[in-house]
C-alpha cells in the first residue's frame, strides 16, 4: 500500500494503544512510514511497540514512551521527544481518549469533568500544538478521532459525545486555519466500533464494525486527503437519522 502524499513517512500517535490506533499504525508501516507512539500504560505499549517493530523490520524507526497525556505540562516535551526519534515529525494521529460510563459521570461531576478533560481538554491542547509545529514547517498532516456520538446527545453517553463534539469543532477551525500553509486537517468519526473499551455492549449487531476496517479507512482518507472520514461510511446516515428522530422521539429509544 503506497501513500502518495508527500511527506508522510514520520508519524506521531497519541493514544498509540487504542485497538484503531494500534491497526492504523500497522498499516502505516505497511506503507513505509515510521513510528513515534504514545501511550498511557507501560505493558500495553511495550505490547504495541514489540508488535510494530516486528513488522517493521530492520533500520525502521518505531520508538515510543509512556505519559500520562492529561498532564497538560508534558505534551511540549513529547513532541520534541518524537521529533528527536523521528528526526521530523510529518503526521501527528490523535486517537486518545476514554470511553466513560455515564451513569458513574452522571453521579459524580468531578468523574463528569475527567471525562471532559481527557477527550476534549487534552486532545485539544495536543491538536493546538500540533498544529504550531506543522504551521512552522509548512506540510504535513494532522488526523485526529472524533466520534459519531457528538452528532444525537443520547442519555447513555452525552458526555462522551460532547467532548467528541468539541475536539472536532477545534479540528474544522485548524482545518481553516492550516490549509494555506500547506497542512491538511483530517477527523475520523468511527461509529460502534468492537473493542476492548466496547466490550460490555451487547449484542453488536450489523451496525458495529471492526478496528481493522476503520484503520482501513483512515488510511484511504489520509491517502485521498478527506476532511472529514465517517467509518463505516453508512454511519453518516445513521447520524443523520437520529439527528431527524430528535428530542422526545430520541428519548424513547433505548440507551
Amino acid at each position: 500500500m503506497n501513500l502518495p502524499i508527500w511527506p508522510m513517512r514520520r508519524v506521531l500517535v497519541f493514544g498509540a494503544t487504542s485497538a484503531i490506533a494500534h491497526a492504523t499504525q500497522r498499516l502505516l508501516l505497511q506503507a513505509g512510514c515510521e513510528i513515534y507512539a504514545v501511550g498511557r500504560d507501560p505493558a500495553r505499549l511495550d505490547a504495541v511497540l514489540r508488535d510494530l517493530r516486528v513488522r517493521a523490520g530492520p533500520g525502521r524507526v518505531v520508538d515510543g514512551c509512556c505519559a500520562d497525556l492529561d498532564a497538560l505540562d508534558g505534551h511540549a516535551v513529547l513532541f520534541e521527544r518524537a521529533q528527536r526519534a523521528l528526526g521530523g515529525v510529518d503526521v501527528v494521529f490523535i486517537a486518545q481518549g476514554s470511553l466513560p460510563e455515564q451513569a458513574a459521570c452522571d453521579a459524580s461531576v468531578e468523574q463528569a469533568l475527567r471525562v471532559l478533560h481527557t477527550n476534549a481538554t487534552s486532545a485539544v491542547a495536543l491538536a493546538l500544538l500540533a498544529a504550531q509545529g506543522l504551521e512552522q514547517q509548512g506540510h504535513g498532516m494532522l488526523v485526529g478521532i472524533g466520534a459519531a456520538a457528538g452528532e444525537s446527545g443520547r442519555r447513555g453517553n452525552y458526555l462522551y459525545g460532547a467532548a467528541k463534539d468539541q475536539f472536532e469543532a477545534v479540528l474544522r477551525g485548524l482545518r481553516e486555519r492550516l490549509a494555506p500553509r500547506g497542512v491538511h486537517v483530517l477527523c475520523v468519526r468511527p461509529g460502534w466500533v468492537d473493542t476492548p473499551l466496547t466490550a460490555a455492549f451487547t449484542p453488536k449487531g450489523a451496525l458495529w464494525t471492526s478496528p481493522q476496517r476503520v484503520a482501513s479507512g483512515i488510511v484511504a482518507a489520509m491517502r485521498a486527503r478527506r476532511d472529514v472520514a465517517w467509518l463505516p461510511g453508512s454511519r453518516r446516515w445513521v447520524a443523520l437519522a437520529m439527528r431527524w428522530i430528535g428530542g422526545r422521539r430520541l428519548r424513547r429509544m433505548p440507551r
